[in-house]
């Protein structure tokens, strides 16, 4: 039996559910303000959304349609088992009030689904929408997933994110005093980032009131315009290998707020749309992985914590 040495995502959720619950990603055919022109176009040079979209998650469906395919999908192994609406693709705070809610109370509207976990941007949540999530969360089970990326402003620019950190900061502020759960997503390896950078992130957003923390690996993606970077400044990127991937996850949970939940160290990309890193490795390999690096480190979730 491995002693878990760090707050992980499931064991949160048996907190909250006396039952298993499941998410299913929701394609709900939103965009973004740096996409649109609003605030710019063509989006985060690293992003290319077929690669965190599952097949039933298609945004020609309805919510209730990709709910009944995810359900299809999860169920023959659990078949009591409950789930949560993950509004993933995209940012699902971006269109008019009456169309976003529309999307959410649908998705609840199904006597299966026990919450929502909506993904978005901290500059798309004007306080009238956060009145209504408000509400929702006083019934059902609600995160609000915000895409931090970086703490540093320069890389934010530079990855097109067409945001700055403060605004992350205030945006989760005003969600947290809802007592809305709010987690935070951050890509290590950005381009032009050192390890010294990537460790700092987790210093400065263990003063934020959060809830989960999700991280990933930089992944260059075909059809990206990160990918077309890569081609022609290659010395931007440092690519880390496993091992090395493995000892900065390890450094970053060390330095976190030992209360946060760390939900993910790894994404999964599909081959086809993959240039690198080719780790070869499913999500749960690599997390094995980590649980064995920690456990000969002696490591544990904020043994450099700093209040």
């Amino acid at each position: 039996m491995i002693l878990m040495t760090y707050c992980n995502f499931s064991d949160f959720l048996q907190t909250v559910f006396p039952f298993k619950v499941q998410k299913i990603s929701i394609n709900a055919g939103f965009t973004c303000p740096n996409r649109d022109g609003s605030k710019g176009w063509g989006g985060c040079t690293y992003c290319n959304n077929q690669t965190f979209s599952p097949q039933y998650a298609a945004n020609e469906k309805s919510v209730s349609q990709q709910l009944e395919e995810g359900i299809r999908f999860f169920s023959y192994k659990y078949p009591a088992m409950k789930y949560i609406a993950y509004f993933q693709a995209y940012t699902n705070t971006y269109d008019a009030l009456e169309n976003l809610l529309a999307k959410y109370n649908e998705a609840l509207n199904h006597p299966d689904v026990v919450g929502l976990i909506i993904g978005t941007r901290p500059d798309c949540m004007p306080n009238e929408l956060l009145d209504e999530l408000e509400k929702i969360s006083k019934k059902y089970f609600l995160l609000i997933e915000y895409g931090i990326e970086s703490t540093c402003n320069e890389t934010l620019a530079f990855i097109n994110r067409g945001h700055t950190y403060e605004e992350a900061v205030e945006t989760i502020q005003r969600t947290a005093s809802r007592k809305i759960y709010c987690g935070a997503h951050l890509i290590l390896g950005l381009p032009g980032e050192t390890r010294e950078m990537i460790l700092a992130h987790a210093e400065q957003i263990s003063h934020l009131p959060l809830t989960t923390v999700k991280l990933h690996q930089l992944q260059l993606i075909k059809n990206t315009r990160m990918a077309q970077q890569l081609a022609e400044n290659p010395e931007l990127f440092h690519l880390y290998t496993v091992d090395e991937y493995i000892d900065l996850c390890i450094d970053f949970m060390e330095r976190l707020h030992p209360d946060f939940i760390l939900e993910r160290f790894v994404s999964q990309s599909p081959k086809e749309l993959l240039i690198a890193p080719a780790w070869g490795l499913k999500n749960y390999e690599f997390t094995a992985k980590v649980n064995k690096r920690i456990k000969e480190r002696g490591s544990y979730q904020g043994k450099l914590w700093i209040r």
